[in-house]
Order: C-alpha cells, then sequence, then structure tokens
C-alpha cells in the first residue's frame, strides 16, 4: 500500500531533537478534535509510541482532566493521577507511568469531576507543578479533550503545533470547523495540521481534506496543513479491544505504516526561536 499523505504545506528540514542552540524544553505537539470518538487518542497513543521507535524520548500528557484513557489504550493501570498531585502529596515526577517502548505518561485522571472543572487556585498549582517537571524529553503528545472549552484551547495555544484529527463524517466535519473557526478568530496557530482518520481510500481521504480547506480558506485566515489519513482497519479495532496500540500490536498494518509516515513528516522539523518559551511556562501565563 502506497503511503500517503501528499505534500504538507510546510515541509520541514533538520531533526526533532533539542540541540544545545535550543533549550527550552520539548517540542509540545496537541491533538485534538471538534467531537469525540473519533480516535484522537489513538493517534496520540500510537503516534508517540511511532516517535519513541524512532529514538526519541517522548511524554504522553493525558490532557482530557477527568476523562483520561490514554492509559486503558495502553494496558495501564496507573496508581496516580494529576489528581493526586493537586488534591494529594504527589509531584508529576511521581505519578509519571512507563509505557511501551520507553515513552512515559501522565494521567489526567478519569471519573473525577474536579478534575474536569478546575478552579483559578487548582490551576494555578498544576501548571506550578509542571513548571517543575523535570524530564528531558524531546517530544511532548499532548492528548486534549474534545471539542472548545477552556481548557483544552488553552492546551493548545500553549503547544507548538496542533493535530486535529477528524472523519469523513458529516458531524466531525462541523465540529472540527467549530474549533478551527476559534483557533482563527482568535489567532491562537496560524496554521494547524489536519489527520483524516477512518477513511474507506485516499480518494474518500483528500475529498474530506478538501472540504475543510475549502471553507477554512474562504472564511478564515489559517492555513490547513494535510499530516496524512489513516484507512479503516480491522487490526485496528482488534488492538483497542485488546487495549494494545495498534503501532505495537500490528506494526506492519495500513494504519500503522500510515502514523509512521505522519511521523517522518514531523521529524523532517527543526523548532524555531520563535516557538520556544517553553510549553509550561506558556500554558502559566495563559490559565493563570
Amino acid at each position: 500500500m502506497k503511503l500517503w499523505p501528499p505534500r504538507a504545506g510546510r515541509i520541514y528540514r533538520g531533526s526533532i531533537a533539542k540541540s544545545e542552540n535550543m533549550p527550552y524544553g520539548p517540542r509540545a505537539i496537541a491533538v485534538a478534535s471538534g467531537k469525540g470518538g473519533v480516535g484522537k487518542t489513538s493517534l496520540s497513543v500510537n503516534l508517540a509510541l511511532c516517535l519513541a521507535g524512532m529514538g526519541l524520548k517522548v511524554t504522553l500528557f493525558d490532557a482530557d482532566l477527568g476523562l483520561a484513557n490514554a492509559e486503558v489504550m495502553l494496558g495501564l493501570t496507573p496508581r496516580f493521577s494529576l489528581y493526586e498531585v493537586l488534591y494529594g502529596d504527589k509531584t508529576i515526577d511521581e505519578i509519571i507511568v512507563p509505557g511501551p517502548l520507553g515513552i512515559n505518561v501522565i494521567s489526567g485522571g478519569s471519573g473525577c469531576l474536579e478534575m474536569a472543572n478546575l478552579d483559578h487556585a487548582r490551576r494555578q498549582w498544576l501548571l506550578k507543578m509542571f513548571d517543575r517537571f523535570s524530564a528531558p524529553d524531546d517530544v511532548l503528545i499532548i492528548d486534549n479533550g474534545a471539542g472548545i472549552n477552556k481548557n483544552v484551547l488553552g492546551f493548545l495555544a500553549a503547544a507548538e503545533e496542533v493535530i486535529i484529527v477528524i472523519t469523513p463524517d458529516p458531524t466531525s466535519l462541523t465540529d472540527a470547523y467549530a474549533l478551527i473557526k476559534v483557533l482563527a478568530n482568535y489567532k491562537v496557530h496560524s496554521e494547524v495540521y489536519l489527520v483524516v482518520n477512518r477513511a474507506a481510500g485516499r480518494q474518500e481521504a483528500m475529498r474530506t481534506l478538501s472540504k475543510i480547506q475549502a471553507v477554512a480558506g474562504r472564511f478564515l485566515e489559517i492555513k490547513i496543513n494535510s499530516l496524512g489519513w489513516i484507512p479503516e482497519d480491522k487490526q485496528v479495532v482488534q488492538a483497542i479491544k485488546r487495549q494494545q496500540p495498534f503501532f505495537t500490536a500490528s506494526p506492519s498494518s495500513a494504519a500503522s505504516r500510515s502514523v509512521a509516515g505522519m511521523a517522518e513528516l514531523l521529524t523532517g522539523g527543526t523548532r524555531s526561536a520563535a516557538a520556544g518559551g517553553g510549553f509550561w511556562s506558556k500554558l502559566m501565563g495563559l490559565f493563570c
């Protein structure tokens, strides 16, 4: 199977890894969606594993606070989550769980109403704890919640790059456009990546991408770059049921090869000074 995506709007040169001239922390890549159930967490998990398989030090942060489920997809059962950081005596470093291929996982906690509705004081405390986070990562993958609430927009604004996951379903397109519109109107980012998930084939993926690009190009001042598409794949469904990432369960599957192509595009990139400042410190400036 020939890998797609088509040529993205921005092709990078160099390496994703940090250098001595770039001391400002990991490259933060936020994954988001307009609606739930489109495969956002699946992409976050498998992209993190793919990047780790390329030799990079990666942390996966499940930022869907109160509804975190990335650890479920990884088959992990964290003893502690961010809940214990906010309402207990743990630090960020103490709640990290090691995952497959050497990735680190930070759980946002599940079934905790308080996590989904943090007050100002708790949010400040959490961000201060993150600012002390000591892991020397190359990449930070942020798996956001769906929609356009304050938490989601804060994480997207602080990240260097944003990947929005959609499916060919009309409701997915409508909700994704709403998210992109907010990012454009508030000038959060001048460009985003789009990934079409569960496409029947290249033609459907291209058609879905073109719809978003056409409307955004007409009404919004934001650039929509294609990062690629993931085909409908039975092996993905089977891996999820077994609580295994498809990248490790079926590395030769069409979905795994597609994610590998996305990782190759991303790892062609160097970080500019304008993109620096540190994810956590920028997040503090937005939320505090």
